[in-house]
């Protein structure tokens, strides 16, 4: 069965940091792919908020 898992955070190396936690618990030959992902959002003058985002593709 192919399943996936999501990961959403403020900041690219907590992204990091969650994602490297879940791989460690599957086998690399199980992992099928990755995507990523980054928005931006412009909400004041000054304050720009990011988005790093991925999926981890894998057989479970």
């Amino acid at each position: 069965m192919i399943k996936v898992k999501l990961f959403d955070q403020e900041h690219e190396k907590d992204l990091e940091l969650e994602m490297n936690r879940f791989l460690e618990r599957i086998e690399e030959k199980k992992l099928l792919d990755i995507k990523y992902n980054v928005a931006a959002v412009q909400e004041d003058e000054d304050e720009q908020i990011y988005c790093f985002s991925a999926m981890i593709i894998y057989r479970a």
